[in-house]
């Protein structure tokens, strides 16, 4: 059988996408990483996927036996029946064997282990071919001469037959072997590290492939029930696109009034203050109005659980549980601990792609940073993020919790307003023996809004704006003082 004009697809959709159809067909790819970060199950998904489609596989086992395989596919769900497996595990016989070989350093000679192997893939004429893996090869070669012109040969065997082949690596050698990369038509790379706290992460790269314009860089992927997924890396540049400048209405006529008119479409809206005074109840407000007119909201939350959230919002009359039920609002809870950041993006396309979503809302940052494996990597995943969502005209809000209470104590640890095209500041203070809130808009990238500071307040019946706190002065510090005259401040003021 012939498939000489597509590319030979994975069966993993993240990585389909990465190599823009698949694999190359006719080459032989290495597949490198560590025992146990899914070179096996990437294997067999490989050649489930070309079983599919009407092809051959072939898997080849120096390693494992076919039970241990086997056992891998039912914790899939699987059924390897399609595939033809050839045990040849490497014994104390096979290396026997090969030390008795004759071997001319002027001439490409394999050994008995090998020989049998490649006389299994004749018998058999597959058009997909698994190798599990070097790590045997290289024991059987003795030395890195041979061993490099044993895996010369392979390319050249597979290549002469049209086959396309994976050929594993567990990198179990002292010393990384640069030149093993040089000889396939492509590498791919994969690796597995532990956080100092929460589950293993995992991330694969395509180093290379001849011919391809791959999308390049570090990718994270999950081995879940069902095999492995891919989160290739958001490139917002893939989908530029042109947004018509319009409002999104919070429903609260004071709150539009203060961002000069509502939130315009594709742009980033930075709501933060400190803990409790009323960031996420903002936030939910837009959700609501967005649901209310018809529209897509998307609720991530990081930091509260969900029934937490109900309540919450339920009690000053938000009516969010029956919105969720109704499947106008999306609230998915997102654990940090369990997240990678790949994970989260793919969430973020998928509600925007698939669930046609118009107002997205992350609460909080401080959760998104804590799901990051190194801080430093924060802003450039949420620029990629913000620039994403801004193209497809979403209009998104992140909430972020900001350190102490008042005034001079209030302190962020990382510099995230400059990102935000919009930024909604909350602050308590105090007057008349009272702790208040109050609302301002302090940046609005895309046009004029009020520079008035107003009540908050949180009731029953929702959020309530007053008018600007013109008889204060120092509100934003916490304690203010009374002022029964205004001074003039500039051209025009009262």
């Amino acid at each position: 059988m012939s498939f000489e004009d597509d590319a030979a697809a994975t069966g993993i959709e993240g990585l389909d996408r990465i190599l823009n159809g698949g694999f190359p067909r006719n080459h032989i790819y290495l597949v490198q990483g560590d025992p146990g970060v899914g070179k096996t199950t990437l294997s067999l998904q490989f050649l489930l996927e070309g079983a599919r489609n009407g092809e051959r596989g072939l898997y080849i086992t120096m390693s494992e036996s076919e039970r241990d395989l086997r056992a891998v596919a039912r914790s899939h769900g699987w059924n390897l029946d399609p595939i033809q497996i050839v045990e040849q595990l490497v014994g104390e016989d096979e290396l026997a064997e090969e030390d008795s070989t004759i071997f001319q350093a002027s001439e490409i000679e394999l050994g008995p282990a090998v020989k049998k192997m490649l006389d299994a893939i004749d018998e058999a004429a597959p058009d997909r071919v698994v190798l599990d893996s070097l790590s045997e090869i290289r024991l059987l070669a003795q030395s890195s001469l041979r061993y490099r012109k044993q895996i010369l040969a392979l390319k050249q065997f597979f290549d002469s037959r049209r086959i396309t082949a994976l050929l594993l690596d567990d990198r179990t050698s002292d010393v990384k072997d640069m030149q093993l990369q040089s000889v396939p038509h492509g590498v791919l790379e994969m690796e597995r590290f532990t956080p100092n706290y929460g589950m293993a992460r995992r991330r694969l790269q395509m180093v290379k492939v001849r011919g391809l314009k791959f999308r390049a860089g570090y990718h994270d992927f999950n081995i879940i029930t069902g095999g492995i997924v891919v989160y290739p890396r958001l490139v917002a540049a893939e989908s530029r696109m042109r947004v018509m400048q319009s409002f999104v209405s919070s429903g609260i006529p004071e709150v539009d009034s203060l961002l000069g008119g509502g939130l315009d479409r594709g742009t980033s809206t930075l709501i933060m203050g400190p803990a409790g005074s009323g960031k996420s109840a903002l936030a939910t407000q837009y959700a609501v109005a967005a649901a209310q007119r018809g529209e897509g909201a998307a609720f991530f939350t990081f930091d509260e659980s969900l029934t937490t959230l109900f309540n919450r919002s339920d009690a000053i009359g938000y009516n969010l549980t029956e919105l969720v039920a109704a499947g106008k609002i999306m609230v998915q809870q997102v654990d940090p601990a369990e997240l990678q950041p790949g994970e989260f993006a793919q969430l973020v396309r998928e509600a925007v792609e698939h669930h046609d979503v118009r107002v997205l809302i992350i609460d909080s940052l401080n959760g998104y940073l804590n799901a990051m494996p190194e801080e430093k990597y924060l802003l450039l995943h949420l620029h990629e993020l913000l620039a994403f969502l801004g193209q497809h005209g979403i209009a998104t809000i992140l909430v972020f919790a900001q350190h102490g209470l008042l005034g001079s104590q209030m302190m962020t640890t990382v510099d995230i307003s400059y990102l935000a095209d919009s930024v909604v500041l909350l602050r308590y203070f105090e007057a008349q023996g009272q702790v208040r809130k109050a609302i301002s808009v302090i940046k609005k990238r895309s046009g004029a809004h009020e520079t008035s500071i107003r009540e908050l307040q949180i009731t029953a019946h929702g959020i309530k704006i007053g008018s600007a706190l013109t008889r204060f002065r120092g509100v934003l510090s916490g304690t203010p003082v009374i002022e029964e005259v205004n001074p003039p401040l500039g051209m025009g003021a009262p």
